[in-house]
């Protein structure tokens, strides 16, 4: 197996860049779906999941342009013209996070397709609780050949408990609900710094201070149009 061999006696001197927390970068990226305007993230770290995650909203139809140079730590990205809300199973069997497409895409567009992780059965998959709070924000979900299908003409705020605590569930449903009419509640979410960096992105800044912190319920409200 690979390890790392550490061997000390002299003294740690020098300066390095500290990149961003993969786990903010990931989620940050899903919800620029939310918008059709650019969302410019800084300082996302160079690891193969920002890579994937740029191939699959490619995919859908997004500019996604990873920097270079001096900005390489810069990623631009624009939703403007999505022409497929699907995930395939060639990207998400390679990362588990690109399920977090699935929230983002229902409240944008009204529909998704995004493979199951592993492509298998739900069972007692993570994604389970993904599923059952889009539910409860008024999605119909089917699952066909190792794919979910969500479909909603319009996402309703809903009152939503987590069974067990999930860090993409809570992210993904966060940002449904973000275009959902109305108010949601949701309890027993996961308070991980990723999860407070989400809810201060711009897309999402309709939420107002996170009293969730605390005792972990994220409260808010979207007026009707």
């Amino acid at each position: 197996m690979d390890k790392f061999v550490v061997r000390g006696g002299n003294p740690l001197l020098g300066t390095i860049r500290v990149s961003g927390a993969k786990n903010a970068a990931l989620p940050a990226m899903a919800a620029a779906l939310l918008t059709e305007e650019p969302v410019i993230l800084e300082n996302i770290p160079q690891v193969q999941d920002i890579e994937t995650t740029r191939k699959l909203l490619a995919a859908m139809g997004a500019e996604v342009e990873l920097g270079y140079g001096r900005a390489h730590h810069r990623t631009t990205l624009c939703c403007r013209d999505l022409i497929a809300p699907e995930a395939s199973y060639e990207l998400v069997k390679t990362m588990r996070a690109s399920t977090l497409v699935l929230g983002p895409l229902v409240a944008r567009m009204g529909r998704a397709r995004v493979s199951l992780p592993g492509g298998c059965a739900i069972g007692a998959r993570p994604i389970d609780l993904h599923i059952k709070g889009l539910e409860k924000l008024g999605a119909t979900i089917e699952q066909e050949h190792g794919y979910v299908l969500a479909h909603a003409k319009r996402l309703r705020g809903g009152e939503i408990c987590f069974d067990k605590i999930t860090v993409t569930g809570t992210e993904d449903l966060l940002m449904a609900a973000c275009l959902a009419e109305g108010e949601t509640l949701m309890h027993n979410c996961a308070r991980e710094p990723e999860v407070a960096d989400l809810a201060r992105e711009p897309e999402v800044a309709d939420l107002p201070e996170c009293e969730w912190w605390r005792c972990r319920r994220l409260r808010f409200w979207r007026p009707s149009c």
